[in-house]
């Protein structure tokens, strides 16, 4: 049997790992740490910073290279695709590394939850008979961690919220009866599509760590600053995390 638990790491902070993520990383046999390449290489230095950090005793780092998703054809048919890759990776090296068995853990940014497929995965490998129980450790999300930068709250007064990716914003537009829309897995600034007037935003990257970035005003005026650091951003370090709030101006908040 193996007990697979994913652990949510918010953006990389040590600092922001909860005490039972702690614990859960100390009692894991073995912790994978997924590999994205040369341009991402910070990605993979942060895990090991935070297992430097907070392991204390023998549990085993192997690194593994993760699977790239294809960039063109149908959206959800090369992420199903994908999956499937990194399904087979996740076995390849539990089949080496625990072929008796044994505790697992993976480190996931933010929340398992929230905008994460370590859970529709780790489905994959039980669909296909590994014997696999899966516990959720919860971690702060990238949305938490906005709004607190920012010193704001999530929604409008009574309001409703939206959480939403950039893929959708830029496709489908604004987003019915919601006041507020955080938008997440963004690749270029789907908020240029929008009517700027009578819109704020409150945008971040790197949220948590030593290059946090914020911006925050008017999308109208705000929205070419944001654009140019974040292209800046971007080449400075080879990747962006980042994620944005957007809110109809007028809004009473509470």
């Amino acid at each position: 049997m193996i007990d697979l638990d994913l652990i949510g790491i918010a953006t990389g902070n040590p600092d922001h790992l909860t005490a039972q993520a702690v614990q859960a990383m100390n009692s894991a046999d073995l912790i994978l740490l997924p590999r994205k390449g040369e341009a991402k290489s910070d990605l993979i230095d942060l895990r090991r910073a935070i297992c430097t950090r907070v392991l204390t005793g023998p549990t085993r780092i192997v690194a593994f290279d993760m699977p790239v998703r294809d960039a063109g054809g149908d959206y959800a048919d090369t992420v199903d695709a994908w999956h499937d890759a990194i399904a087979a990776a996740w076995s390849a090296q539990i089949a080496v590394h625990l072929p008796d068995g044994g505790r697992l853990a993976l480190l996931v940014w933010g929340d398992p939850a929230l905008y994460d497929s370590s859970l529709r995965i780790a489905e994959r490998l039980q669909a296909g008979g590994l014997p696999l129980r899966v516990r959720v450790v919860p971690g702060l999300t990238s949305l938490q961690l906005l709004t607190a930068a920012h010193a704001i709250p999530l929604n409008a007064l009574a309001g409703a919220v939206t959480i939403t990716t950039g893929r959708l914003l830029r496709a489908c537009g604004w987003p019915d009866a919601a006041d507020t829309v955080v938008v997440m897995l963004d690749s270029g600034c789907a908020f240029d599509v929008l009517e700027p007037h009578g819109i704020s935003i409150w945008w971040g990257a790197y949220l948590g760590m030593a290059e946090e970035t914020l911006f925050h005003g008017p999308l109208a005026t705000v929205a070419p600053r944001i654009a140019a650091a974040r292209a800046a951003l971007r080449a400075r370090h080879g990747w962006i995390m980042d994620i944005y709030l957007l809110r109809k101006d007028g809004a009473d908040v509470a």
